[in-house]
């Protein structure tokens, strides 16, 4: 697979590698990059549409905050509706008055600072949403890719199988090989069309997935249809350092949502360290006496009293939602240093196969491959011999496929700790 790192649109800010086509397999225009199939994707998924909403409502909640406690009015009657000389209204009291809180302590800034943290979360949950996109795409446009080259292998032994079904024809004709020999070769050409006609249904249950990221049930985006993934297996990608890896953990969205969600944590208890102290309620208004027509002003404050004893439950509540936080953010590090070296190792190791298989084996054994078929030709080499050739010719290219796959699927993985491309970023497009 040649990985030509392309940038996540958006907020996402990140790169994954770009599979790149084998040549000669189809027209450009056929092809669908990783990058077209990532861009449909983050544009048409559902759940980061939802996010402009989650952020107008972030938006309003900041507002909120930001709002002053209102003034209120109030309308007090007094000496109304008793019994004797209280039994009208003419001896009532009324009171026309205006009350307004004094939020004191820094309540509104430790809201609204509240609020702005809240929406950090929420923006490091959609570049965490976005990267989980686009490691979704890439893994399903590699098991497109692996589709493509099972389906590439099926046709390869099923040619196999057929240039056996004709050899084993003359030999028969000839007298030099018995009839069962090309009832076995028949055999086996029945079973190389099955295996074709399922790696084809397979193939085509691959591209559905690939095009349901996207909201698509087959390969159309923009009203162009695509044929074939833009992809080579064989192409793995420079490992890199673990320790360069480690150093990349902490730049991942998953580790960024904890260092928001701390300071959230730390804006609650600022907002609960406020409630210690009190507010004060200040009123004033008129009163009118109905008895004798006179008016006077009143005026009247109110603060709420052990502000303190009461605001701490709720600082010791956020003060633990706080050291929570530090501590899932610490746990959840360890966990991925700790699969991070795990999925190297594994990388390391289906590099190393594929380099093998592709670089000595899987030569080796098509020059024996030929000499086998050379060799049953002239009758020198029996049917088993040349059908076993085949088998482990096929063989090893399924290995190849197999290591391949498991090389990129692993790659995604670790980008997917890393936020970040383990390719160069030159195009290493691969030769033919």
């Amino acid at each position: 697979m040649i990985l030509r790192p392309a940038s996540l649109v958006g907020a996402c800010l990140i790169t994954l590698a770009m599979l790149t086509l084998s040549a000669g397999a189809a027209p450009a225009e056929n092809r669908l990059t990783l990058q077209r199939a990532i861009e449909a994707a983050l544009a048409g998924n559902p759940e980061l549409k939802s996010f402009q909403f989650r952020f107008r409502a972030s938006d309003a909640l900041r507002s909120q905050a930001a709002l002053r406690p209102p003034v209120e009015v109030g309308l007090e009657a007094e000496n109304i509706l008793g019994s004797g000389a209280y039994k009208s209204v003419d001896t009532a009291e009324t009171t026309l008055a205006l009350s307004h809180v004094l939020e004191l302590g820094g309540k509104r800034e430790a809201r609204i600072g509240l609020a702005d943290a809240s929406r950090g979360v929420l923006e490091a949950d959609l570049r965490a949403r976005q990267l989980d996109v686009l490691t979704e795409v890439t893994r399903r446009f590699i098991d497109v890719a692996e589709k493509q080259e099972r389906l590439r292998l099926t046709r390869l032994a099923r040619g196999l199988v057929e240039r056996t079904v004709s050899e084993s024809q003359k030999r028969v004709t000839a007298a030099r090989s018995p009839h069962v020999e090309l009832d076995r070769a028949n055999i086996a050409q029945d079973r190389a069309v099955l295996d074709e006609r399922r790696a084809e249904a397979e193939l085509t249950a691959a591209r559905r997935q690939l095009a349901a990221t996207w909201g698509a049930q087959d390969f159309l985006i923009g009203g162009v249809s695509y044929d074939f993934v833009d992809a080579d297996l064989y192409a793995v990608p420079r490992i890199g350092e673990t320790e360069e890896l480690q150093a990349r953990v902490a730049a991942n969205p998953d580790f960024l949502r904890y260092a928001s969600e701390k300071r959230l944590r730390e804006s609650e208890l600022r907002v609960a360290a406020t409630t210690r102290r009190p507010d004060v309620t200040f009123s004033a208004g008129v009163r009118r006496f109905e008895e004798t027509g006179d008016h006077a002003v009143v005026a009247s404050f109110s603060v709420p009293l052990f502000s303190k004893r009461r605001s701490a439950p709720f600082a010791d509540q956020a003060r633990a939602n706080l050291d929570l936080t530090i501590a899932q953010q610490e746990m959840a590090t360890l966990r991925a240093r700790a699969t991070l070296l795990e999925l190297h190792t594994l990388l390391k190791h289906a590099v190393n196969e594929v380099e093998t298989l592709k670089g000595r084996t899987l030569p080796s054994m098509q020059e024996a491959l030929q000499e086998t078929e050379y060799a049953y030709k002239r009758g020198r080499y029996s049917y088993l011999e040349l059908v076993d050739a085949q088998r482990e010719y096929v063989a090893i290219q399924d290995s190849l496929i197999d290591a391949g796959t498991d090389a990129h699927l692993l790659q995604a993985e670790i980008e997917r700790l890393t936020s970040a491309p383990l390719s160069p970023t030159t195009d290493l497009r691969s030769q033919p």
